[in-house]
């Protein structure tokens, strides 16, 4: 069973894989169904929408399509001016905008300086990208769980799991300590997380993150979540992992959560 949360999810995930971006936009429910979750009461949905549209609008090509879909500008003026919502959806919304807005990049070097600001804060500072290696990160039961102790952490703008090795790649705002991490990883008491590096030879190491004693600074406006009875499963492996979205445009997950929108929004 699908639900607002699971499908936006999805697509999300799916759209961190550059191949996948330019047959989510094409496809004739996902775009307006975006738009539509953008009005959504729920703040995660209103997030994981925001961060699949930004996904999105990397690839140049999709940008004249979202931007002339309709109802995508004005529900991105309605959450920039919406009063009571988080710090990170008011700054990530102001950031589509404005990359939907601006004109198109005239050459290589604007192609590479719009990449390079790539989800920044509202104080204007660069994001940074942490890659963990999360122990007991076996089934979707955990990734829940993980998924829930990073949406509580302020100053979490996305992340990613790839599930086949246990790892979450977060990107965070770049005043936020590793450690705050590691210590709401820890708190759920099944899960622990290290840090993904490299050494000097190029080779992936493990880095223990220390999580004692690090107060972890939470999100206030988030809702309360879903019961686990309630909780969508997820084929987590197979969103994370595509290559190709051919597949899904073809008649699998993607014309799935595109006919979901379709029931849910249209009558």
């Amino acid at each position: 069973m699908m639900d607002a949360l699971s499908v936006v999810s999805q697509l999300r995930d799916l759209a961190t894989e550059p191949q996948n971006r330019e047959a989510i936009v094409q496809d004739q429910g996902c775009l307006p169904g975006l738009v539509l979750f953008m009005d959504h009461q729920n703040t995660q949905v209103l997030f994981a929408t925001l961060q699949t549209l930004r996904y999105l609008a990397e690839s140049h090509q999709n940008i004249p399509i979202m931007k002339n879909e309709l109802g995508m500008m004005v529900s991105l003026e309605n959450l920039i001016d919406r009063n009571g919502l988080s710090v990170d959806i008011s700054a990530l919304a102001k950031e589509v905008y404005g990359i939907l807005k601006a004109p198109p990049p005239r050459s290589p070097e604007r192609g590479r300086r719009n990449k390079s600001q790539f989800f920044l804060n509202s104080s204007n500072k660069k994001a940074k990208s942490v890659t963990l290696h999360i122990q007991g990160l076996d089934s979707t039961d955990q990734r829940g769980m993980c998924e829930q102790a990073l949406l509580k952490v302020k100053g979490v703008i996305s992340f990613t799991f790839q599930m086949a090795s246990k790892r979450c790649t977060v990107r965070i705002r770049s005043d936020l300590p590793t450690e705050s991490l590691a210590s709401a990883i820890a708190a759920t008491q099944v899960l622990s997380a290290q840090q993904v590096v490299k050494n000097e030879a190029g080779e992936e190491v493990l880095l223990p993150i220390s999580s004692c004693g690090v107060e972890v600074q939470e999100n206030g406006a988030l809702p309360d979540y879903l019961p686990e009875e309630e909780s969508p499963e997820r084929d987590t492996d197979r969103a994370v992992s595509r290559t190709t979205a051919k597949e899904d445009a073809s008649g699998s997950w993607l014309n799935a959560a595109a006919g979901f929108l379709t029931k849910t929004f249209y009558w």
